[in-house]
């Protein structure tokens, strides 16, 4: 049973005479409110354990959509267009491979802006779905999913750090930060961790950073070849430009990206 029945009475009335049968009002209104804006930190003073009372906010990992989208916006890659045809972002080969299944359609990825659409106009196949859709757990749609289970597995992690597309938007933030030449190394690293977190770093998180940029910067020193392919087209000198885009790779990977708090 509901914990708070008077609640979904008021916003019953709410939505149909205050919102006028709007959902996107009504979704505005629940998603603005104290309540739901609240931290997940448990209150020491509460004794609701199981948050019945709403006492404090949920913790739980974002949908895959989400989870991308976010990373989009991060790296300043997102094309906000509305409406229009499906779209076939950068995924790993061979998924649609199989000789045998008789179908013509053919993943042909997608150019220019049609790269960086916001994931629901991604072209959904449900024998073939997109590799990082399934591993953070999106519906395969062959069924209607009131709710959709969540699970945390090393592949989530690997997916981010090494999938092409990922690695692409990291190195897009990369190039963000490096428009800025005459800032300072802890400075270029704020700006990143600010872009993707949107709140400032603490000491020790710019101190745990500027040694990873430090030890990447030494590495790519070292050899020119590597830093060129991780740099691609990004200016500047090529160690530099790969050394920020590990950082900002790590930082598009962090449990509070992926987490609303």
């Amino acid at each position: 049973l509901p914990s708070h029945p008077e609640v979904l009475d008021w916003l019953a009335i709410e939505f149909r005479e205050g919102q006028s049968w709007s959902v996107k009002r009504l979704v505005r209104l629940i998603v603005t409110s104290a309540t739901y804006r609240q931290a997940s930190t448990y209150p020491p003073e509460t004794r609701d354990p199981y948050n019945r009372l709403l006492a404090r906010g949920a913790r739980f990992r974002l949908d895959a959509e989400t989870i991308r989208d976010t990373m989009l916006q991060a790296s300043g890659l997102l094309h906000r267009q509305i409406g229009g045809p499906s779209v076939f972002p950068l995924q790993p080969e061979g998924i649609w491979s199989n000789p045998y299944d008789g179908s013509s359609i053919k993943w042909t990825t997608s150019q220019g802006k049609d790269l960086y659409r916001r994931s629901l106009y991604t072209f959904l196949r449900r024998t073939a779905p997109h590799p990082m859709m399934t591993t953070f757990d999106a519906p395969s749609r062959e069924f209607c999913t009131v709710r959709r289970v969540r699970t945390n597995t090393p592949l989530q992690a690997l997916a981010l750090l090494n999938d092409e597309a990922s690695f692409g938007m990291a190195r897009a933030l990369a190039g963000k930060i490096l428009a800025h030449p005459t800032a300072s190394h802890s400075e270029k690293i704020t700006q990143a961790f600010r872009r993707v977190l949107i709140r400032p770093p603490n000491p020790g998180e710019i101190e745990r950073l500027g040694r990873l940029h430090a030890d990447q910067l030494a590495i790519f020193r070292a050899d020119l070849a590597a830093a060129r392919q991780v740099a691609g087209d990004l200016p500047g000198p090529p160690a530099e430009a790969a050394a920020l885009t590990m950082v900002a790779n790590v930082l598009l990977n962090l449990d509070e990206l992926q987490t609303r708090e």
